[in-house]
């Protein structure tokens, strides 16, 4: 018995990530024509049926490139950093509730945090062993914008981990039926929400890419797969984000087509804040982080924190 839990733990994992993996290439085909449509041209139309097939010659063209290697590099660290990097991105998506798994992670949020936090090496890793002083400049600029906004990020959670009283992510759906944690929390959930943006480093906060002055950033250096690889573990951070506030904030883990299409929903405003602002300013950032989401989410916390006395 113990054997056939086990294939079909390695069978399911198997499945899920193929779906993630679909799941961002189709994510990036949306963003393109999104942003095609944001600038009133029509973004990919040419290959398969209104350009459904992109991503898959996208995927093919950039796996198929030669892999440079600056001659200076490190070469192991450069070469296995966006390996380490997209796997602790698809290792993130095993704490998700699902019914068929067989999983139940009670601890599901700490694994998260664990997970993200790990995640800022594997960038500052990139950023230097490609020894150039562009990706390094971009590698600091993406850890220390990270380090901010996971501190947030984590209280801002603290406060939803409060009202439930758990670290298990399906609890969410149990105290949602009748209000979702979007309109009990409204100014925390919005604070999550551009704090995923900067944690993802999309758009106003991507100073760890900033093309229009930072030549791409820690990953300036990687070609080829290498790329390919950072590309689809942002983007599935992305998906992942989307996924999370749909589970915290707006009515948790159900199997209807409503889960799906809030999720979507929630990437869409993803695109849609990266085709409408402008970049924010640096200092700002760290500004916005430090003296705005730190004191309003430990101030929330607080507050829950009575709310929650005064109930039991």
């Amino acid at each position: 018995m113990m054997m056939n839990d086990m294939v079909m733990f390695v069978l399911g994992m198997l499945i899920m990530i193929l779906g993630v993996l679909i799941g961002v290439a189709f994510l990036t085909l949306l963003e393109r024509k999104i942003l095609g449509y944001v600038q009133i041209r029509k973004g990919p139309n040419k290959v398969g049926f209104m350009g459904i097939l992109q991503p898959f010659s996208d995927a093919i063209k950039l796996f198929t490139k030669e892999q440079t290697f600056p001659s200076y590099s490190n070469y192991m660290s450069y070469y296995f950093s966006p390996i380490i990097s997209f796997i602790i991105s698809l290792m993130i998506w095993m704490l998700i509730p699902y019914y068929f798994n067989m999983i139940s992670f009670s601890l599901g949020i700490m694994f998260f945090l664990c997970c993200t936090s790990v995640g800022v090496y594997t960038v500052m890793i990139a950023g230097w062993s490609s020894n150039s002083n562009y990706s390094l400049l971009g590698g600091l600029r993406a850890v220390a914008q990270t380090i901010s906004y996971e501190v947030s990020l984590a209280l801002i959670m603290l406060s939803s981990i409060v009202m439930i009283m758990d670290f298990n992510l399906m609890k969410f759906f149990f105290y949602q039926e009748l209000l979702w944690f979007f309109f009990l929390m409204l100014p925390l959930s919005l604070c999550w929400f551009s704090s995923s943006l900067a944690e993802t480093n999309r758009t106003p906060f991507d100073f760890a890419e900033g093309e229009s002055e930072l030549v791409s950033g820690f990953n300036v250096e990687y070609s080829s797969g290498g790329f390919a690889l950072i590309f689809l573990a942002e983007y599935s951070s992305i998906l992942f984000m989307s996924l999370l506030f749909v589970l915290i904030y707006l009515g948790g883990y159900s199997l209807d087509m409503m889960f799906y299409m809030k999720l979507v929903f929630i990437s869409f405003v993803f695109i849609w804040v990266r085709g409408t602002l402008p970049r924010y300013r640096y200092d700002k950032l760290m500004y916005l982080s430090w003296k705005s989401y730190l004191p309003i989410s430990l101030n929330f916390l607080l507050f829950f924190m009575g709310v929650k006395i005064f109930l039991i």
